[in-house]
């Protein structure tokens, strides 16, 4: 098994894997359960998404696809964080 991503958090995690099973791609989700040992620390380089090497050409591809969404949205959402009076920013 290769390393074709590392990411932030288990969501970025599920995202890229999710991925890559839709087209195909057998994937792995390597230090899924390592976060919940760190405890209040964040989990830095510790979840990895994992492919066979036979699928390394593919996976980069849609790996790469992936990132670029996941960028794009969070370009997104500090652009909403910005505006006082957004409609996402309801008091509680």
């Amino acid at each position: 098994m290769h390393t074709v991503y590392r990411a932030e958090n288990l969501f970025d995690a599920h995202l890229v894997k999710d991925a890559l099973e839709a087209s195909g791609v057998p994937a792995f989700i390597a230090g899924e359960y390592l976060t919940g040992a760190v405890g209040q620390l964040p989990a830095m380089n510790y979840i990895e998404v994992r492919v066979p090497e036979s699928s390394l050409a593919l996976a980069s591809g849609i790996v790469g696809e992936v990132e670029a969404q996941l960028s794009e949205a969070r370009l997104a959402i500090d652009e909403i964080g910005e505006q006082p009076d957004g409609p996402l920013l309801m008091p509680c």
